[in-house]
């Protein structure tokens, strides 16, 4: 029942613009949940098979599984960027990212070590390095493919564990019946109030912290209150991690039917009380940051602007003074006229691709300088794929 869905939690919260901080906080932690929870799962499984549970047996298990992740993760991540370095066709590569993702999972599984973190690194690996190799005909349907999958993924899921759950609910007697749905009300009254006192009890330690020192993080954010804490702490829906954890338990398992119910009930009792509450809550509270993201933005453009018109300085051409217009325009995030001819265009191209590229680099530069966050970087690789497409790029 731990890990939190950030994908529910900031698809309320995104519309109403909250601060970037408890969105990052919150997309942030489920990384770290899933792993966690999932690992422990497996251990308890394993105990429950073995009739017994020793920390001694247990913890070198879990210690290898922990370091093994972490540096097998990389190790397949650095692998698969020098496999698809030299593929160029669209199809090919969607299909390459697909089957790497499920590989890298089920080695790590049949290894020994846990899926969920050994992705997390494999995919923090592909990140931060992948955007810099990757030409945007092929990161565009790439981006829309992985975006499809996981919305159906999720859709399937939650009609799977539906048709799961009036099986196990007609094959319980009456008084059975009962007890199960007590149990499963208990258990999620326990993952709200549990979270609650968890988070606030952080968000107390860390507000006397900033108090007795200063806060200074490293790029301006909402100073942490008692108003954000209750945010976060109140979005803790749970979702698909939780329900396909229930549902890998082996038919044969104890009580499995009951542990089905019981996750059904947390996802969709938390989806519908914090879910349906949260935006109230929010607007009551009236969390707001002055838009970091916003700001970092801005300055990204800037900084794109002037390594993109400088990678042609020296050109005096009415050609690159067409390109300085449409460039100035388009990274000032302003709409271009389009009605430059095909032929212009054509001509055009190798002036747009060096300075697409040296717009590029400088982004990659600010992102590696911790001048801007992932968030403004992702918004304006966006914009820059698009600039590239629309003029010809490969």
């Amino acid at each position: 029942m731990a890990p939190p869905d950030a994908a529910a939690a900031t698809a309320v919260l995104r519309p109403l613009r909250p601060p970037h901080r408890i969105v990052t906080i919150l997309e942030g932690e489920s990384l770290l949940n899933d792993a966690s929870a999932l690992l422990i799962y497996r251990l308890a499984v394993g105990a429950v098979a073995a009739n017994g549970f020793s920390l001694g047996a247990v913890a070198p298990t879990f210690l290898l599984a922990v370091a093994g992740s972490l540096i097998v993760g990389p190790v397949l991540a650095w692998l698969y960027l020098r496999l698809i370095r030299r593929v160029q066709d669209v199809p090919t590569f969607i299909i390459l990212s697909l089957i790497s993702t499920f590989a890298v999972w089920m080695l790590a599984d049949r290894a020994g070590l846990s899926g969920v973190l050994t992705m997390v690194c494999y995919a923090i690996t592909l990140a931060r390095t992948a955007p810099e190799r990757t030409p945007a005909r092929i990161r565009i349907p790439t981006y829309a493919v992985w975006e499809t999958v996981v919305f159906a993924l999720n859709v399937l899921a939650f009609i799977f564990i539906g048709l799961q759950i009036r099986p196990i609910l007609e094959s319980l007697e009456a008084a059975d019946r009962g007890r199960y749905v007590a149990v499963a009300g208990a258990v999620l009254l326990t993952v709200i109030l549990v979270r609650l006192a968890w988070h606030m009890s952080f968000n107390a330690v860390v507000r006397w912290r900033h108090g007795r020192l200063g806060f200074h993080p490293p790029r301006p954010m909402l100073r942490p209150t008692v108003g954000s804490g209750v945010i976060i702490s109140w979005a803790g829906m749970r979702g698909i991690v939780s329900l396909a954890a229930a549902m890998a338990l082996p038919p044969a398992f104890p009580y499995r039917g009951l542990i089905v119910l019981t996750a059904f009930c947390v996802v969709v009792g938390t989806l519908v009380i914090q879910g349906l509450t949260l935006k109230p809550l929010l607007r009551a509270l009236d969390l707001r940051d002055d838009d970091p993201v916003g700001r970092e933005l801005t300055a990204a453009r800037e900084r794109a602007l002037r390594a993109a018109l400088a990678s042609f300085a020296g050109d005096p051409s009415p050609i690159a003074g067409v390109v300085r217009q449409e460039l100035a325009a388009r990274l000032a995030n302003e709409r271009a006229d389009g009605r430059t001819g095909d032929g212009i265009r054509s001509a055009q191209s190798e002036i747009y691709r060096a300075a697409v590229h040296a717009a590029r680099q400088a982004i990659l530069s600010m992102r590696a300088g911790d001048e801007i966050g992932d968030d403004a970087f992702h918004l304006m690789e966006e914009e820059l794929d698009w600039l590239e497409m629309t003029s010809g790029g490969n």
